[in-house]
């Protein structure tokens, strides 16, 4: 199976770029499955319910969420409804779920959302949750499984990666918006510490420069804007999974420009 993941859309820049190009995507790559993280989609803060509803009827099979999946309060019912997830080790009795299971290409395909510790809100522990989930999907018959860290520090994504090498298909990091460049299969299981925002690329983050510079500057805080015209980029890393291995894995750089710039996973020998 060939999954494609996204991450970190950024307001309307980045649904944008994900209405023009995931098509192409799909039909070029012949993608099974499309994953894209939602959590800054509206307004940099969080997923609407008609955002929602827009980036599916895009051809994204799921999505994962984040610290900021609860930004938006009347996306909380379509947790249940919709192919939306949040972190899977919020405490029980949390609306949703992280983690879910698909039928691709013959084969089983899960689906792990989680977010770290470092800078984050309160959540259970995600090594132990990532252990565990992983231990009760194999217990299940599946195999493949796709792991969205959601994390700031890149020392937790690393840590995540060793401890589930050889258990996971694959391991993206999430949450920083800026892309990292160490895509890599490892016993294995494909890794990226962070594959960067889809959205604007000419400022801080996806957000206009003004209110960041003000904050580093000052120290004063202010709210955060998407800017009204900038220069956009979609990232994209698509990975062919078979009987739980990562076999081969590569990311995608889309810039409104028509630019395409493609990187290759190496193995890790």
């Amino acid at each position: 199976m060939r999954i494609a993941f996204i991450g970190d859309i950024v307001g309307r820049p980045g649904r944008d770029m994900i209405k023009i190009y995931l098509p192409k995507i799909r039909a070029e790559y012949e993608v099974d499955f499309v994953v894209v993280n939602y959590e800054n989609a509206s307004h940099g803060f969080g997923l609407t319910p008609k955002n929602a509803n827009e980036l599916l009827a895009c051809g994204i099979d799921v999505m994962s969420g984040g610290n900021h999946s609860w930004d938006k309060k009347e996306i909380v019912p379509l947790l249940e409804t919709h192919e939306i997830l949040r972190p899977h080790n919020y405490p029980e009795g949390v609306a949703g779920t992280g983690c879910r299971v698909y039928e691709v290409a013959g084969e089983k395909l899960a689906i792990l959302n989680l977010m770290g510790h470092y800078s984050m809100p309160y959540v259970d522990n995600a090594f132990r949750c990532a252990q565990k989930t992983v231990q009760e999907l194999k217990a299940d018959g599946v195999k493949n499984i796709f792991i969205d860290f959601h994390a700031e520090a890149t020392s937790e994504k690393r840590a995540m990666m060793m401890l589930m090498q050889g258990e996971v298909s694959g391991i993206i990091g999430t949450h920083t918006h800026v892309s990292t460049d160490d895509f890599q299969i490892v016993n294995g299981t494909a890794y990226l510490t962070d594959l960067g925002l889809t959205g604007c690329r000419d400022n801080v983050i996806g957000m206009d420069p003004k209110v960041p510079l003000q904050q580093f500057l000052t120290g004063m805080k202010g709210h955060f804007d998407i800017p009204k015209k900038c220069k956009k980029i979609l990232q994209v890393a698509i990975m062919d999974f078979s009987d739980g291995i990562c076999n081969n894995a590569f990311k995608l750089k889309y810039f409104d420009d028509e630019r395409v710039v493609r990187t290759d996973a190496w193995v890790e020998i």
